[in-house]
């Protein structure tokens, strides 16, 4: 793929942007007045779609911790993990096909919100699909060493994925205060694992260190990688891009049914071990995947991790009432120190 094409395009013009003018038929030629007040409108539309995507992903991420440790029974999942994972891809895969229908049903097929396509662009959506695979599969088990608060510190460790992966794949540089964001973050998440009362220096253990550097690894891939692809045609219709990258989640997630749980299916049942909690989880879940690839679309995953850090401090407050969480002085301090270097990341970008 040729993600230099992106960066070119980055420098010349926001094509996102032009791509929402022209969906909405709005003209390029007119008077000076008439640029600017449509400027002016095309830039307070896309601030507040912004802002809503960025709002919706924020408090779905805060309650996403909160409800995997809630559906737990006994310190254990009555429920099949990869039959959960595969109704999350379905549900997205047909909220996906539902916005299309309307669509289509106002604006008619075009060449931009048709499903059929080329095999070139099929073609890359199985590795983002693989990737979210293990990454979402890992995202349960890690909740065997860690909390729902430090479930969300841990994931800010995207943060540093993602900016090298930016750096390697996007080619996109990154300035020095970016950088030195990126030093904090891991001293944040660091200083708000620190356990005074345990002989363990980090209240986390080895393994779910090793699970979240994992899946840091993952997500920020995969991320990056989504975005490239959504991103090198900004005119398809993105309904269109998130049906096709779900129907690949659907397909590996049923052949890790087959390959873990088939036994346990055959015997016990689909649903077998099912809450009204692991429902509100599913959704949960499929909403958030929607929610990121309209991020990806029309942001980038910058923005992702800016509600992410909301969304720890927001899981950190909620967990007190809900789990009995206590909240220690070295999470409070950890949780501003990752704050700030998410801040000093957005002034480095605006520097650049």
């Amino acid at each position: 793929m040729e993600y230099r094409k992106i960066k070119d395009q980055d420098k010349d013009g926001d094509p996102v942007e032009d791509d929402i003018e022209n969906s909405h038929g709005k003209p390029h030629s007119g008077g000076p007045v008439n640029s600017v007040a449509t400027l002016g409108l095309s830039n307070r539309s896309k601030w507040k779609l912004k802002s809503i995507v960025t709002i919706t992903l924020t408090v779905l991420t805060s309650s996403q911790g909160i409800l995997i440790v809630w559906s737990k029974r006994a310190g254990k999942y009555e429920y099949s993990v990869t039959t959960a994972n595969f109704l999350v891809e379905t549900l997205k895969c047909a909220l996906s096909l539902a916005a299309l229908v309307r669509i289509w049903r106002r604006e008619g097929v075009t060449e931009d919100n048709k499903l059929s396509t080329s095999f070139d662009e099929v073609s890359v959506y199985p590795i983002p699909a693989a990737l979210y695979l293990i990454k979402n599969l890992l995202q349960y088990y890690i909740f065997a060493y860690v909390d729902a608060p430090g479930y969300q510190i841990l994931k800010n460790l995207n943060l540093i994925s993602t900016g090298v992966l930016y750096r390697i794949i996007l080619k996109k540089k990154l300035s020095e205060i970016q950088w030195a964001a990126f030093i904090l973050l891991c001293a944040g998440c660091t200083t708000a694992q620190l356990d005074s009362s345990s002989d363990r220096v980090l209240q986390t253990p080895f393994q779910g260190w090793i699970m979240a550097i994992i899946m840091a690894l993952l997500s920020g891939f995969a991320g990056v990688y989504t975005e490239a692809i959504i991103k090198k045609r900004p005119s398809r219709n993105i309904n269109v891009q998130n049906f096709w990258l779900y129907i690949f989640g659907m397909a590996f997630n049923a052949i890790a049914i087959f390959t873990q749980d088939f036994d346990a299916v055959i015997n016990k049942g689909f649903f077998h071990g099912y809450s009204l909690i692991t429902t509100l989880m599913i959704l949960n879940h499929a909403l958030s995947g929607i929610a990121v690839s309209m991020v990806m679309k029309y942001a980038d995953n910058i923005v992702k991790v800016y509600s992410t850090s909301v969304a720890m401090l927001l899981t950190a407050f909620v967990s007190i009432f809900l789990f009995g969480f206590h909240l220690s002085l070295a999470f409070f301090l950890g949780s501003m120190v990752i704050s700030v270097s998410v801040y000093l990341h957005s002034i480095g970008k605006l520097q650049r």
